[in-house]
């Protein structure tokens, strides 16, 4: 709490130092304004746009004549300034050229900016800095702010079809764990890590911390995918980098700007299940099917009196989804920041609120609401000191805390549960009756001793809360040192962060009870608690997990640039020490502190804007290794030629605007090589208290003893990655293309050792860096942008990835025959399983067919013989459909704008991945052997429809012969629920106006814009049964689709 108060105390001292700069600033103007007092004075309005039609947040409007007086144009590139109907206007913005424009009386202007190339080609963000674009080598993609702020309180569910190189896909819509999972051109290792390094303002995140991340404050979003753009981060750029650099404040006018978002999320799909009576009618079949001699489950009686939705109460028929479900929740978004700043100081200061409700159904029996309900409070404070005219100091904090109420189980516990229970043993609550009316808690259905799962009982009988607190905060100094030499800069950095989490469950044990007696005459009855002794009426405390995380960042960046006639050249060397404290983890490995540290550099060199070299290096230590291996070197090199600015192609240039031919090739590492408990690998791990020897009489004298449950091997070092990539931008009659063709060779992955002999007496394998891979792919990015008339403009985009990554060397079991067990030139994510050929017609096919697994019959799967042994095992296990990561990831879509109207929208499509249906989570009637209570799965609606049995013997049914107990031959991996993973999604549209400035204006606001927008509207698939992203997670949360409306209001 102290420190919560502490960072507090520090925002209110920038929000003071950001007002003193604004008086300031207000001072300057004022200035400006008394040394043109001969002048009448009118309210000047406009907005400044690109060439492409699109309004240009931040440009300089100023007055000729006062430089100081002037104005920074919104984020739809408007401004409102007051000058003399005989000023000129000075509007100017990095990459464009500066425009002056005369007044001459108007008050209401628009003016457009034309594209300075060699200026737009300073912006690009690379590791540690900037570069000019058309310098840069590396493979970057920037990702425009906007793009990121869909209807959705996770940033990380908006990456997916937006920008090539980028695979992401999303398998929960639960609020608090819905992150999209997302890799930088695929996953090219079987290794323990393949995430990309995630940067915030440098300081090393995951990827809950980008999802929570405010997409308001982002300035640049970049995706770095080469060995060029990723070297000199050394040991944590094997995956590639996601870079994220939040806003600061800029030199003028305070800007107010606040956006409010109200929302209605509804599931994208929800699995259809089959009528009760359906339900009890097949499970009698699956019991009689295999047993023809069991007693079935339901009697005649039983079947003929349940009518589907009665609400009876001796022949329940319960829609457990219906009651624990709602079909949609409401959730909200509020954004504020306030930025601005004079010659002292500049800030940026940001709030925001969201709040996530879930799906969860609360009836009000209980005096508590246990629906999903996360609260998240998020604070940024950038703010640039300049302390001198060489130098500057920059604070910047930020906060995030996580406030969460829900049920005790997870939303997708709650839906798996929901598919666990049977619809028709028993209501979920008996209503109160005379006998009942004074006893305060609730009368929770169930049968024999109350051993059965009520999920309506696991779902109110108790909640969780957590916290979780997030607090970084970043002390950093900019010296200029031209003093020295030109050019040369000197900057570092101190930053802290500190995470922390505690969450506690309060709940009862319910009293369950079960019909004693009914009389059909009067519809009365009876009801009898039937489990007395075990149930509670008072709310029992159980404190949960409590852990903090600490970490410490230390920077130094010294660079050199300058120009020297037709040369250019720079330097930039870093060094980093990152330390890491867990004090709270369980194991001792994990406790330990973990540190990194490490020292990069970049050497550039251009030739008059056309050749271009660059050589980068990381030089990385890391304590997970023996201190022979601990530092490893990671040096990449590449050159570009910018074809373009030859004198050769000047009668082109006029078509051709731009082209440019670029290549790379260099080493990378990854040192997270394993569990995060198996970090030091290089040492043994010995366990004292072993299970020893027992001897003496009847064995009854024991000691311990001592085994080994890990070899040290000293030689384990770091898993390497070469990557190598080729590149051609050009931009041509009003298109952008970028086309990228890339290769991977990872080498050193950790593996354990399958091939020690026994003789040698280990009691566990031994890990070394054996396996490696190779990989390929292509990122295409194309872009058309044309202004219509001077009232409209539209953009065209679409972006494609293509990668695949394969085997080279797996250490693995000998076969000899049976060639196709070998990983070699297969995915790592490839899977393996058996051909079904259909199911088995009648039990003669059985009996002439190769011997499978336990017992099976007519109707189960019929398995290929692969090696022709008449025995079907593992040695017939073949690698089966695509890899279960999307090898193609693609998106398209386009934005069009009428005067104050815009409409865009996004597709998002996935290609070349398998995923499988679980064969006993989704197969009707069976019982979950790991819970405690007795379960019975619900039975969905498309197996209902088409399975195996004796009056449908058809060898290709959806379903295998029913069952009510798993069956160990058709849980095999095989083909038979093998499907396709490939999809097309809407993932966006929205409809926005923005209101005319010259209307805003007289209501004191610089920009009102209005705007719905919807997220995954609909998805084209295969694939029917549930949402395809889902794959086969399909009894989780379900993806959400979100209806949104939402006002921005500038000030």
């Amino acid at each position: 709490m102290k420190i919560e108060k502490f960072y507090l105390f520090l925002l209110a001292c920038f929000v003071s130092i950001g007002a003193y700069s604004q008086d300031e600033q207000q001072k300057m103007t004022d200035d400006g304004k008394s040394q043109q007092q001969s002048n009448a004075k009118v309210k000047v309005t406009g907005q400044v746009f690109d060439e492409s039609g699109e309004g240009i947040p931040g440009a300089n409007v100023t007055l000729k004549s006062n430089s100081s007086s002037g104005t920074v144009t919104d984020l739809d590139g408007k401004f409102l300034l007051i000058a003399s109907p005989k000023d000129v206007l000075v509007v100017s913005f990095i990459g464009y050229n500066t425009q002056e424009f005369p007044l001459k009386g108007k008050t209401n202007v628009t003016i457009q900016l034309s594209q300075n190339v060699n200026e737009l080609d300073a912006v690009e963000v690379v590791a540690f800095g900037t570069q000019k674009k058309e310098s840069v080598i590396g493979s970057i993609t920037t990702l425009s702010p906007k793009s990121l702020r869909v209807p959705s309180s996770n940033m990380t569910t908006a990456l997916a079809g937006q920008v090539a190189g980028i695979i992401s896909y999303q398998t929960s819509g639960e609020p608090g764990d819905d992150d999209a999972s997302f890799f930088v051109r695929g996953i090219a290792s079987f290794g323990f890590n393949t995430s990309p390094l995630i940067l915030i303002d440098n300081i090393e995140s995951t990827s809950t911390d980008l999802g929570r991340l405010n997409p308001d404050d982002i300035e640049s979003f970049s995706i770095m995918k080469d060995a060029m753009a990723t070297a000199l981060y050394g040991s944590r750029g094997a995956n590639g980098v996601v870079l994220v650099k939040t806003k600061e404040g800029e030199r003028g006018k305070t800007k107010f700007d606040v956006r409010i978002e109200g929302s209605n999320s509804r599931p994208t799909s929800n699995i259809e299940l089959a009528d009760p009576v359906t339900y009890m009618k097949l499970h009698n079949e699956a019991i009689l099917t295999r047993d023809p001699s069991a007693p079935v489950m339901y009697s005649d009686d039983k079947i003929d009196r349940t009518v589907p939705g009665s609400g009876s109460i001796i022949y329940p028929t319960n829609n457990w989804r219906r009651q624990l479900m709602k079909n949609s929740a409401w959730n909200g978004r509020a954004n504020m920041s306030i930025s601005g700043g004079g010659n002292s100081a500049t800030y940026y200061v940001s709030l925001r609120y969201t709040k996530d409700q879930g799906l969860l159904n609360v009836d009000g029996k209980n005096n508590f609401n246990n629906n999903i309900n996360l609260q998240t409070y998020q604070m940024r404070a950038n703010v640039n000191i300049n302390v001198t005219k060489t130098t500057q100091v920059r604070v910047n904090l930020s906060g995030i805390f996580d406030t969460y109420e829900g049920p005790i189980y997870t939303g997708s516990d709650v839906y798996k549960m929901v598919m666990k229970s049977n619809p028709v043993l028993f209501p979920a609550v008996y209503p109160t009756d005379e006998q009942h009316k004074y006893i305060k808690h609730i009368l929770f259905g169930n049968s024999d001793d109350g051993s059965y799962l009520n999920p309506y009982a696991e779902l109110v009988k108790g909640y969780k809360e957590y916290e979780n607190t997030t607090l970084l905060a970043t002390l950093g100094v900019t010296q200029d040192l031209n003093f020295i030499t030109k050019g040369l800069k000197f900057e570092g950095f101190f930053n802290v962060s500190r995470k922390s989490h505690y969450d506690q469950t309060r709940q009862y044990k319910p009293y369950y009870y079960a019909l004693s007696s009914y009389d059909f005459m009067t519809e009365k009855y009876s009801i009898e608690n039937i489990n007395p002794d075990s149930g509670t009426e008072y709310l029992d405390f159980s404190p949960g997990d409590k852990t903090v995380n600490n970490v410490m960042t230390i920077e130094t960046r010294t660079s050199y640039n300058q120009t020297f006639g037709d040369h250019s050249v720079g330097g930039l060397i870093v060094t980093q020490y990152i330390d890491s404290k867990n004090p709270n983890y369980k194991t001792l490995q994990e406790s330990l502190p973990s540190r990194n540290m490490g020292v990069s550099g970049r050497f550039t060199y251009a030739y008059s804007d056309r050749y271009f070299t660059e050589f980068n290096f990381g030089y990385n230590a890391s304590e997970r290794f023996d201190k022979k291996h601990r530092w490893g070197f990671f040096p990449s090199v590449g050159g570009g030629w910018m074809i373009s600015n030859e004198p050769f192609f000047q009668p082109l240039s006029s078509k051709i605007t731009k082209l440019k031919l670029r290549a790379s090739y260099g080493l990378v590492g990854n040192d997270k090589i394993g569990r995060v408990d198996e970090r030091f690998l290089y040492l043994s791990n010995v366990n004292m208290n072993a299970s020893g020897a027992s001897f003496g009489y009847e064995n009854k004298y024991s000691r311990p003893g001592v085994n080994v449950s890990r070899y040290a091997n000293p030689a384990i070092g770091w898993e390497k990655s070469r990557k190598a990539n080729f590149a051609l931008e050009a931009s041509f009659y009003g298109f952008d293309l970028i086309a990228e063709y890339f290769t991977e060779h990872r080498t050193d992955i950790l593996q354990k050792r399958a091939s020690i002999p026994s003789v040698m007496g280990y009691q566990e394998a031994v890990y070394a860096n054996i396996g490696e891979t190779k990989g390929h792919g292509v990122d295409l990015d194309l872009k058309y942008q044309k202004n219509l008339n001077k009232n409209a403009f539209l953009i065209v985009r679409g972006n494609l990835t293509y990668a695949h990554s394969e085997y080279l060397k797996y250490e693995d079991n000998t076969y000899d025959k049976e060639w196709w067990k070998y990983k070699i030139g297969y995915s790592p994510n490839q899977q393996w399983g058996y051909i079904a050929e259909g199911l088995f017609i009648d039990d003669a096919e059985v009996a002439n067919s190769p011997v499978q697994f336990g017992n099976y019959k007519a109707g189960d799967i019929k398995y290929r013989d692969m090696n022709g042994d008449g025995v079907i095992n593992s040695l017939d296990q073949v690698p089966i459909g695509h890899p279960t990561s999307p090898e193609i990831n693609y998106g398209f879509g386009s934005t069009f704008s009428y005067k104050g109207f815009d409409i865009n929208f996004q597709f998002h499509g996935s290609a070349q991945s398998s995923f499988w249906i679980d064969y006993d989570k989704m197969s009707p009637f069976f019982k979950d052997s790991k819970m405690s209570q007795k379960t019975n799965n619900q039975l969905v609606k498309f197996i209902a429809n088409s399975y195996w049995s004796e009056s449908n013997r058809n060898r290709y049914a959806t379903w295998p012969r029913l069952s009510t107990t798993s069956v160990a031959n058709n849980k095999e991996l095989s083909t038979w629920f093998m499907r396709d993973g490939s999809f097309l999604r809407l993932k966006l549209v929205e409809l926005g106006y923005t209101v005319p400035q010259k209307i805003v204006s007289k209501w004191g606001m610089s920009n009102l814009r209005l705007y719905m927008s919807s997220t995954n509207l609909f998805v084209l698939s295969k694939f029917k049964d549930w949402d395809v992203e889902l794959a086969g997670n399909g009894l989780n949360y379900p993806l959400q689709r979100v209806f949104n409306i939402g006002v921005n209001v500038s000030f």
